[in-house]
């Protein structure tokens, strides 16, 4: 008989940041005014490099400089992030705004705008152009530090949270992160409550982040229309809704000012959120809390490490 290597069978590879733990059987979290859902906007305040790096794309890229994909990117900095200020300010929307600090060089006044309305400001990065998951552990803690510093010399205190560009990490950003001081993430999409990761630091919150109720992979990666993009928002709104009804939970939309800022998206974005605010919390009641990510993690790490 031919001599051939055994198949593994035995346990997959694991990240080792948290064990399995389901959603029915934790321990009670409790959120203000007796609220059953917490709901955030997480809105991307992003700017790319001319000529080169990574962007989304309106069209097939073209050779350098995509002066289409670049300049449509761009509306979002100019117009769109204006015109979705305008629509949160009208209905009372507070927003975790999460920043590449690239910004405060190419709009700081965007960034102004959205502390005046003391919205809570998130890291980034410093630019959606780059992916930090495939940098050296050096190159990747200097960037982690720049922009805590950067964003911490500007607003008088240091970012609480961080998101990645493009969600890219490398083995070790949890770490990192925990390591420059952050005390939660966005990273992680894997739950509908806060979770802890493991870190060679200590525990760092992990805050959920949408990637389905999130305009780039509905609108740009699955070609969805407005309309049902703003559908998507209601239908998880009501359905989060009713699931909160035996365990609190935590919904996320998760923005683009130069996708969702069109106009004509605009339009069905304001529907959709005219139907959360119906249901806020108010005077201390209610069953919606519209909050931001670092109010969540502030909550839950008070509440202690779920297991």
């Amino acid at each position: 008989m031919a001599d051939t290597a055994s198949p593994s069978w035995g346990q997959l590879p694991s990240h080792g940041r948290f064990g399995y733990h389901a959603i029915g059987n934790r321990p009670a979290l409790h959120w203000p005014g007796g609220a059953r859902l917490a709901v955030y906007i997480g809105f991307n305040i992003e700017h790319f490099a001319f000529g080169e790096g990574l962007g989304a794309h309106l069209a097939p890229a073209s050779p350098q400089p995509d002066v289409l994909n670049y300049s449509w990117r761009e509306y979002g900095n100019r117009v769109g992030v204006w015109r979705c200020l305008d629509l949160f300010d009208e209905l009372g929307f507070p927003t975790g705004a999460i920043v590449n600090t690239a910004i405060y060089d190419h709009c700081p006044e965007v960034i102004e705008a959205f502390a005046a309305r003391g919205d809570e400001l998130i890291a980034h990065g410093h630019s959606n152009a780059q992916r930090q998951g495939t940098m050296a552990v050096e190159e990747e803690r200097a960037l982690i530090v720049h922009c805590r510093e950067r964003m911490t010399k500007a607003h008088g205190k240091p970012p609480a949270g961080w998101l990645s560009p493009w969600i890219s990490e490398s083995a070790a950003t949890p770490d990192l992160l925990k390591e420059a001081g952050y005390s939660y993430t966005l990273n992680w999409c894997h739950d509908d409550q806060p979770t802890w990761l493991r870190t060679s630091a200590g525990p760092l919150c992990a805050i959920p982040y949408p990637q389905e109720v999130n305009d780039i992979p509905m609108i740009v990666g699955r070609l969805m229309d407005a309309k049902d993009f703003a559908q998507m928002i209601i239908d998880q709104f009501d359905e989060m809704l009713e699931q909160s009804r035996s365990q609190s939970l935590v919904m996320g939309i998760a923005l683009h000012p130069y996708l969702i800022g069109q106009p004509y998206r605009l339009r069905h974005l304001r529907r959709a959120l005219r139907h959360i605010a119906e249901h806020r919390t108010a005077n201390g009641q209610g069953d919606v809390w519209l909050t931001t990510p670092g109010a969540i993690a502030q909550l839950a790490q008070a509440a202690g490490a779920n297991p």
